[in-house]
């Protein structure tokens, strides 16, 4: 292989493939591999003969001939190539350099979904990077949405082998005890969020039989005791309705192999007020230990409707100007 660099800067670069075969190897069926590639990277990548010419970036373009010199010393090796081999290829150049300069694909069989913000960046990257991500951050910033965008995306590159979605069953002015149903028929509305959030990327009767055959689990968060999850993918959902002692049994799930996804908004704490938030006391006693991250997303990353950014704005602004009263001096 000859590589010729045509600028210094890196913006484009040639590789030169002198086997056929190779090449057709290379590209897959209807050039599929050469997408992935493409679209995971963000770098151009055009036969010309054969020649391979990138073009992109400096970081792209280091990735992108990363990702071809390892497919190709695998053709090399074993004459062929798999989708799989690809995929791990392209997962290893991501995770090692951070985040690309273009929106970061989660998920591409069903749905694409990308961040949409600087925040939602960052907090993918945090995913991709370490084994605990803490994130905190209004309603409608796509906190749960995300991580389960990540989840799926782990599952189909076999990061993971199961996934499963958390949530408290804490009551927002209401009590379990007189919804109508059984213990599961009174939990549904709890973990509707996260089902929906499912449907949307995935169709679903594949939902359904991810569920049946239990590699998708949603369970309310008194389900956990007593369990340990090894090469799983745990998202937990609405955290800052749990205690301390949930929390720290919740975090003691982790086994080998997996990861852990803790999302809060701590503007909407439904527990009693003396009773302490799980997700505010982690952050505050993990935050500073190797492998754990905390990401604060705001009201510049809500991307629902236009009015749900004035609607937690408005609020956050009342609710300042209540405390700001509070403390101010009172006249005799």
């Amino acid at each position: 292989m000859t590589i010729r660099e045509t600028n210094k800067q890196m913006s484009n670069a040639t590789i030169t493939v002198d086997d056929p075969e190779q090449v057709r190897t290379l590209l897959g069926a209807q050039d599929q591999y050469l997408r992935r590639v493409r679209e995971a990277i963000g770098v151009q990548v055009v036969l010309r003969g054969d020649e391979l010419l990138l073009e992109g970036t400096d970081q792209q373009i280091e990735r992108g001939r990363d990702v071809i010199d390892e497919l190709r010393a695998i053709i090399d090796k074993t004459g062929e190539l798999q989708e799989a081999q690809v995929i791990r290829a392209i997962e290893q150049s991501t995770f090692d350099d951070g985040p690309s300069d273009l929106p970061i694909d989660l998920f591409d069989k069903a749905k694409k979904v990308e961040a949409r913000t600087a925040g939602q960046a960052a907090y993918v990257d945090a995913i991709r990077k370490k084994d605990l991500v803490f994130c905190s951050g209004p309603a409608g910033c796509g906190k749960t949405y995300l991580a389960v965008a990540m989840a799926l995306n782990a599952l189909r590159k076999e990061l993971v082998r199961k996934i499963v979605l958390v949530r408290p069953a804490v009551e927002a002015g209401e009590r379990l005890g007189f919804l109508p149903g059984d213990m599961l028929a009174k939990v549904n509305p709890y973990l509707r969020p996260l089902l929906d959030a499912l449907i949307d990327m995935l169709d679903f009767e594949q939902v359904k039989r991810y569920m049946e055959n239990d590699v998708i689990e949603i369970v309310p968060l008194a389900f956990m005791r007593g369990r340990t999850l090894n090469d799983t993918f745990i998202i937990l959902d609405e955290a800052q309705n749990t205690t301390v002692t949930q929390m720290k049994m919740f975090l003691t799930r982790m086994g080998e192999g997996s990861r852990i996804v803790v999302n809060g908004d701590e503007t909407q704490i439904d527990l009693p007020k003396h009773v302490s938030s799980g997700i505010v006391d982690a952050i505050r006693r993990l935050r500073n230990i190797n492998g754990v991250s905390v990401v604060q997303l705001t009201g510049r990353d809500i991307v629902r409707h236009r009015l749900v950014r004035e609607i937690v704005t408005a609020y956050d602004e009342s609710e300042n100007n209540r405390r700001t009263s509070s403390k101010s001096p009172r006249r005799r």
